[in-house]
C-alpha cells in the first residue's frame, strides 16, 4: 500500500516538522489497494442495520487504518463515539491506501450507490500534490466530489491537508489555501488539518514517521468531531 504523504505541520512554529517532512519525501513509492479489496474490507459498513443515517469516509491510508490493527484506526473509533453519544448514525469506511482525488472521484459513484450516506468525510489530496497533479486538477476534482456528494442528498465535510516546504513556499501556501477556499466557496464545513497536535510527538508516528499510532487515532478523531458533530442534527438522537 502507499502512504497517504500527508504533512504534519507544527503549528508553535508555523513550520512543518523536519522528520515528518523528510519521510513525506518518499511517500509515492508503493501502489494503491485495489477498490474492490478495500470494500470487501468493509463489506459489513455497506449494509447498516436498522436503516441509520450512514457516514462515509472517503480518505486514503490516514483513514484506512494503514499498519494498524483492523478496527482501531479514527474512523471506528468515531463509530464508538456514536454510540457512546447516542447518535443513531452508522459508519462506512471507504479509505483507501494511496488514493487521490482523481481515484477518489471515480470511486465515488459507487460509494453512494452502495452507501447510501447522509454524510461524506472527504479526506482526499495530498496523495495529488506528491504526484505532481497541477493544483487546478486537484481543486477540480473535489469540487466534482462535492457536486456528487451533494447530488447524493448528503452533506460534504472536507478535511484540509498540508506539504512539506520543500515543494516551496508559495506552493505550500497555495495547496492548504485550496481546501479554505473551497470550503468557503462551496459552504462545506471544513476540518483544518487531520493532524493537527501531532507535529511535536514523534512517538505518535509509526516507524516510517508519515502515519500516526494507534495511541494518535482519538487525537485524529477529536480534530474531526468538532466539525462534524454539529452536522447530526437532533433527529437522529435516539
Amino acid at each position: 500500500m502507499m502512504t497517504s504523504g500527508l504533512a504534519v505541520r507544527k503549528h508553535v512554529s508555523g513550520r512543518l516538522a523536519p522528520l515528518a517532512a523528510l519521510a513525506l519525501l518518499t511517500a509515492i513509492a508503493l501502489p494503491c489497494a485495489a477498490p474492490d479489496a478495500a470494500y470487501a474490507a468493509t463489506a459489513t459498513d455497506t449494509q447498516p442495520a436498522a436503516a441509520k443515517p450512514v457516514i462515509a469516509v472517503l480518505g486514503d491510508s490516514l483513514s484506512a487504518e494503514y499498519g494498524l490493527p483492523r478496527d482501531t484506526g479514527w474512523v471506528a473509533l468515531l463509530r464508538q463515539r456514536l454510540s457512546s453519544e447516542r447518535i443513531d448514525y452508522s459508519v462506512a469506511n471507504a479509505s483507501i491506501s494511496g488514493d487521490t482525488t482523481s481515484g477518489g472521484l471515480a470511486r465515488l459513484p459507487l460509494v453512494m450507490q452502495r452507501m447510501k450516506p447522509s454524510v461524506v468525510i472527504v479526506e482526499l489530496g495530498a496523495n495529488d500534490a506528491l504526484r505532481g497533479v497541477p493544483l487546478a486538477t486537484t481543486g477540480s476534482n473535489l469540487r466534482a466530489i462535492i457536486a456528487q456528494i451533494r447530488q447524493g442528498h448528503a452533506q460534504p465535510v472536507l478535511i484540509g491537508m498540508y506539504v512539506p516546504p520543500n515543494y516551496g513556499p508559495d506552493y505550500t501556501q497555495k495547496f492548504h489555501e485550496l481546501y479554505g477556499q473551497l470550503s468557503k466557496e462551496l459552504h462545506v464545513p471544513l476540518v483544518p488539518f487531520l493532524l493537527a497536535g501531532l507535529a511535536d510527538k514523534p512517538d505518535l508516528f509509526q516507524a516510517d514517521q508519515m502515519h500516526p499510532t494507534q495511541q494518535a487515532q482519538p487525537l485524529l478523531l477529536d480534530n474531526v468531531w468538532p466539525t462534524l458533530k454539529p452536522l447530526l442534527g437532533s433527529s437522529a438522537q435516539r
